[in-house]
């Protein structure tokens, strides 16, 4: 008997979700409002990725750091590596756009706790968001992040792009960051004269990485333009190593893979898993609700034709479910 689902998969805020699939069991990490024991990431449990179960928050922040005190805490993603979970995600408590750092939290089990280790992956930036923990099939271990950009060159823009570096072991990165892509079209404008830095520009963001491999080809896919606005959607570069140099696609003057349609806004910022047969990708994204009132979590399948990845999202009526 077929399955049926209808977007979005789970009811309420549930913002850049990353899913992690373990033994058969898919967990679900996303932006989201803090618990009231001072625990920070909504956590859900799947077995089927169409039904979820609240875990309660997976975060215990570090000392100091309590959303009472203004600290929020963006983009979760979670990688396991020789029996444990690193959780990577950025915290902040400066006004939006400012001062937010890439941390690192450690847990025994995917369903948490984890616990902050106290360390900055990259402090020597003002700015760091959306880290996503990727290990390519040689087993070397990587972290494409973003950061902030003021300076033009070809046709970049000023704004939030993309690097990767190495990590040497799960929280420590070998400080060699490589460019992955950085906005470069009208659709990736965030905001025009916002002020930064102490000066005052028209801003652009490509954000919230996450890869796939396809044909012995790393493609990144990105999320571009502004969060809360129709612009908002999901397209990819392609390299044939994971520090690039990453090739743009033909075409790309809107987003390839994903973008708004009526009634679905600013569908983005994903992650992806597959199905519990093992037989089909899937894409996991945020898309605001019809009265834009929350980020919602979302299912869509993913296919190729080809060497382009295509999908039927975002959607809103009933949609095979994934295979079982």
């Amino acid at each position: 008997m077929t399955t049926i689902y209808t977007n979005p998969v789970w009811p309420e805020v549930f913002a850049d979700p990353f899913v992690l699939r373990h033994e058969g069991v898919y967990y679900a990490y996303g932006t989201g409002p803090g618990g009231a024991d001072g625990r920070q990431v909504p956590v859900l449990r799947s077995t089927d990725m169409v039904n979820w179960e609240s875990l309660g928050h997976a975060l215990v922040p570090a000392a100091g750091m309590d959303a009472d005190q203004g600290y929020h805490f963006w983009a979760p993603e979670v990688a396991a590596h020789e029996g444990r979970f690193y959780m990577y995600y950025s915290s902040g408590n400066a006004p939006e756009g400012t001062d937010q750092k890439l941390r690192v939290a450690v847990a025994d089990d995917p369903a948490c706790p984890f616990v902050d280790t106290g360390k900055i992956l990259v402090p020597d930036e003002a700015f760091s968001i959306d880290a996503h923990p990727y290990r390519h099939l040689d087993g070397q271990w990587y972290l494409f992040y973003c950061v902030d950009f003021l300076d033009v060159e070809d046709d970049h823009r000023v704004g939030t792009g993309i690097v990767v570096d190495r990590l040497l072991d799960m929280t420590t990165l070998a400080g060699q960051p490589q460019v992955v892509v950085r906005p470069h079209q009208d659709w990736h404008i965030f905001r025009k004269g916002r002020s930064m830095y102490g000066s005052v520009y028209d801003w652009h963001t490509v954000e919230g990485a996450a890869v796939q491999v396809h044909d012995g080809r790393v493609y990144c896919f990105y999320s571009g333009g502004a969060w809360e606005r129709e612009n908002y959607g999901v397209s990819y570069v392609v390299a044939d190593h994971p520090l690039g140099p990453y090739r743009r696609p033909e075409g790309g003057l809107e987003a390839l893979l994903m973008r708004s349609r009526p009634g679905i806004v600013g569908p983005g910022h994903n992650s992806f898993t597959t199905s519990p047969d093992g037989s089909q990708t899937w894409i996991v994204y945020h898309a605001w609700d019809t009265a834009q009132t929350a980020r919602r979590m979302c299912i869509d399948r993913l296919a190729w034709e080809d060497a382009r990845p295509v999908t039927a999202g975002p959607s809103s009526g009933p949609r095979e479910a994934p295979a079982a």
